[in-house]
């Protein structure tokens, strides 16, 4: 009931506002479990998705969002449970991937739509970045459930980071044919299974979003950027401390 409120209230809105368009919307079954795997260009990405289809989808979002404290922490945690996020405590990589795996396996079992971002991140610069091979490969192999491609277009331009006020515009949805990986079930265990399950599916998310595909992890993407943004800082401040010293 929490969660169709929610998908009336926010998602018709979204849909009013921003009128995204969708193509693909009937390979998403009617009934029976399957794993949505999108790439990730915007956090408004968990929202526009659900909102454009007719059943739940169950994403997962770290734990912080469910345990703040006052009453604006309970809000944000009635938030995210109306909206279909399960909490996942990623304060260890190891952990927070297996806590990943049990949550999604539970969702198929009971039946739902369970959504997953194969990066692992947002993409820091509208690129898109290799798979993660543990959680999307794991849940399928282990449940055997289809996994549909999906591609979010221009999320990431309707409110780019430093921004305020999103910007009014029709972001895209491609929703792919489902793949069947039934022909590993079971070999969730063996690593180059799990990274050619990852990279079939990344594929896939290429070819209907369009974007360049770059064969690194994203985190790996964004400390390059953050070093490249502090080297350029210190040779700014070097110039600076040069110049002054040199009374020019």
């Amino acid at each position: 009931m929490i969660y169709g409120a929610m998908k009336f209230s926010i998602g018709g809105s979204l849909k009013l506002a921003f009128r995204p368009w969708v193509e693909g919307l009937e390979n998403v079954p009617a009934e029976g479990p399957a794993i949505l795997a999108s790439n990730h260009l915007s956090f408004s990405d968990s929202f526009f998705l659900p909102a454009v289809l007719d059943r739940k989808v169950t994403f997962i979002a770290k734990a912080e969002y469910f345990t703040s404290p006052g009453v604006k922490g309970k809000l944000t945690a009635a938030f995210f449970k109306g909206v279909g996020q399960l909490p996942v405590d990623r304060s260890g990589a190891r952990g927070a991937g297996e806590a990943a795996i049990k949550a999604g396996i539970e969702v198929i079992e009971g039946g739902g739509l369970f959504g997953i971002y194969p990066e692992g991140t947002r993409s820091p610069d509208g690129r898109l970045y290799r798979g993660k091979p543990g959680g999307l490969a794991r849940v399928a192999l282990a449940t055997g459930a289809p996994v549909i491609p999906v591609a979010m277009i221009d999320t990431e331009k309707i409110q780019p980071p430093g921004k305020v006020v999103p910007k009014l515009m029709r972001p895209g949805i491609r929703i792919g044919k489902p793949l069947d990986f039934t022909r590993y079930q079971g070999m969730e265990g063996d690593r180059f299974i799990l990274r050619s399950v990852t990279d079939e599916v990344m594929y896939e998310i290429m070819k209907l979003s369009g974007q360049e595909y770059v064969d690194i992890y994203a985190t790996a993407a964004k400390r390059q950027i953050a070093d490249a943004e502090k080297a350029a800082k210190e040779a700014v401040k070097a110039e600076i401390a040069a110049r002054e010293e040199s009374g020019a």
